[in-house]
């Protein structure tokens, strides 16, 4: 494994130079290619940050082979024999280096050839004297000092290279958790609000809901007086009784929004309520052909559901994709998969339905607030669908998101954004809302 590193001039780098030029300094002083190939060396210490940055791969061992070639060099001409020079310490560089930027048998392998290419100057020496044994224990001890100064180089290189990657590894995992946990503080101030505006919901709701009695009472017993005698009396009162009911509507809505929610949670198959809510929606649709194009896992887990709300909230979210995919149509695809996540300080497994239409698809603005109240696409919506599924959702101790579903303009969609949107809900196993100690029978607040 090849460590990148020391892409600029640093202190050691100078304290190199400085090493160097000392050696330019001593004898022989004259001998000219001396001190070109230090001063080569000089050069490919400064680019070698340039160098492996250039080329991260295959830089390294060009550097070795340079410093190797450059060693050789120095040993033939600054020694009468050049396995005799003073300078063969030179080979240290080059040895040291591999050690530094590859892993141990490549280290090894290095080293070897290193230490072969100082040796290649027993051949000519050979030929000229007699070596003894002696001499032959010297270069060994020569050799043997490569392979310890790279062992001693490699190990601490391979050691600071596992620290740098464990520290790595710890910089992931604390930004993955800040993530988490800006997310679930994010969900807390969402929950706070919903409280908030929930009870001020409420008490709207009721105000508004004893007048409106009163109005509609009035209108209709405006219409029963009035006959045929005024016809524009007659149609205004009607005007007023219908504007009544919408209102007395959505009134309605406002106090499903507040009022707490009884879920009587019970093991069940999620694939059969989503089913039911893809049914219940297509057999009142009434604007373009839409595709549902369904993709279950099989043996997926048991979910704890009410199953009349999971059906609301599937019937919303679906109704909602089909509303927006509008006159022209276009393709609903729906998953459901076995996935692990973290919730409530642990890994919880459980089921992910993912619903993803080809519309036009969610501005990036308002993913983030789409489930509070009051935040709605539709020009005819007041807001309040989705945070009614938030709430169920978090009430089933799940979660829900939403995102961009990446579709090409024109794949289907009405909207001119083209990219559609894709729901992912994540609803923990039976067996693992078991686990918690909650109550089957739970009030969504």
């Amino acid at each position: 494994m090849i460590d990148v590193k020391r892409l600029k001039l640093n202190w050691m780098d100078l304290l190199w130079l400085l090493f160097l030029a000392g050696l330019a300094l001593l004898p022989p002083v004259k001998e000219i290619h001396k001190q070109l190939i230090l001063l080569a060396f000089g050069l490919i210490q400064l680019g070698e940050g340039w160098l492996i940055s250039r080329l991260p791969r295959r830089g390294p061992a060009y550097i070795v082979l340079l410093k190797i070639a450059l060693a050789m060099l120095l040993v033939d001409h600054t020694g009468e024999i050049g396995i005799n020079s003073s300078y063969w310490p030179i080979y240290f560089l080059p040895v040291v280096t591999a050690a530094e930027y590859f892993g141990s048998w490549a280290t090894l392998g290095w080293i070897v050839f290193a230490s072969a290419t100082y040796c290649s100057y027993l051949y000519p020496a050979l030929q000229e004297y007699e070596i003894t044994a002696e001499s032959y224990g010297l270069l060994a001890i020569r050799i043997l000092f490569f392979f310890l100064a790279a062992v001693l180089v490699n190990r601490f290189a391979i050691e600071i290279r596992r620290q740098t990657q464990r520290y790595q590894e710890l910089a992931e995992t604390l930004a993955e958790t800040n993530r988490r946990l800006e997310q679930a503080q994010a969900e807390a101030r969402r929950s706070e609000r919903l409280a908030a505006l929930g009870a001020l919901s409420a008490g709207l709701a009721h105000e508004i809901r004893n007048p409106l009695g009163v109005i509609k009472g009035s209108a209709e017993m405006l219409t029963q007086k009035l006959g045929d005698s005024n016809l524009l009396a007659t149609e205004l009162a009607g005007y007023i009784s219908t504007e009544t009911n919408r209102l007395s509507a959505l009134v309605t809505r406002f106090l499903d929004f507040a009022r707490p929610l009884h879920a009587d949670l019970t093991p069940q198959d999620i694939t059969t309520v989503l089913d039911r809510a893809l049914n219940d929606v297509a057999q009142f649709w009434k604007g373009g052909p839409v595709r549902v194009e369904k993709d279950y896992a099989p043996n997926l887990p048991l979910v704890a559901l009410d199953e009349s709300l999971c059906e609301q909230a599937f019937v919303n979210i679906v109704q909602n994709a089909f509303d927006a995919m509008g006159a022209n149509g276009g393709t609903l695809r729906v998953e459901v998969r076995s996935r692990s996540a973290s919730g409530e300080g642990r890994e919880q497994d459980g089921i992910e339905v993912r619903i993803e239409d080809t519309g036009p698809g969610i501005s990036a603005d308002l993913q983030d607030t789409i489930f509070n109240p009051f935040v709605t696409t539709k020009k005819s919506g007041v807001g309040l669908g989705l945070s009614i599924v938030s709430k169920i959702i978090d009430g089933h101790h799940g979660s829900i998101r939403v995102e961009s579903a990446g579709h090409p303009a024109g794949d289907g969609g009405s909207g001119a954004m083209g990219s559609g949107a894709r729901f992912i809900m994540f609803f923990p196993a039976a067996h693992d809302q078991a686990a918690t100690g909650q109550s089957a029978h739970l009030v969504i607040s």
